[in-house]
């Protein structure tokens, strides 16, 4: 394996292993712990943390992006077009998720901190959570893959 190839797929696995450290954080600490925030303080905890999460989420986000998108472009030995194509679809779905369900629902909670939504935000944020989980073993195998070919 080229020290390019290795560097690619080195990023690719430390930015996926961020979000996936990230997602479990925000799915059994962060989104459960709303209900305590009380509801008098609730809307305006929600919008700073709306604000101070995009700093967090979004640098390794752009570079999970980027090089898993760079894998499917030059794929490495050992690794072929299957693995980075399966990568994108779940990041699609991540994406999809975030855009349809997880946004909406911290849009409204930036309202009025309706307890139903924060419940369904913690529910709904499992399609994240798997998908996050299933692309951290996939960076791990590709890899693996191209380390051994």
């Amino acid at each position: 394996m080229s020290t390019a190839v290795a560097l690619l797929l080195s990023v690719h696995l430390l930015a996926t292993a961020a979000m996936v450290g990230l997602i479990w954080f925000v799915q059994v600490v962060h989104y459960p712990l709303f209900a305590a925030v009380g509801a008098d303080r609730f809307v305006a905890y929600e919008v700073a943390h709306q604000r101070l999460t995009s700093y967090v989420v979004g640098p390794p986000m752009a570079v999970e992006g980027l090089t898993a998108l760079a894998l499917l472009v030059a794929a490495p030995d050992g690794v072929g077009r299957a693995w980075p194509l399966l990568g994108l679809a779940l990041l699609a779905v991540i994406h999809a998720g975030t855009v349809l369900l997880q946004v909406p629902a911290h849009g409204r909670l930036a309202q009025d901190g309706d307890p139903a939504v924060m419940r369904r935000l913690v529910s709904t944020n499992w399609i994240r959570t798997i998908g996050w989980s299933a692309r951290g073993a996939l960076a791990v195998a590709m890899l693996v893959g191209a380390a051994t070919a």
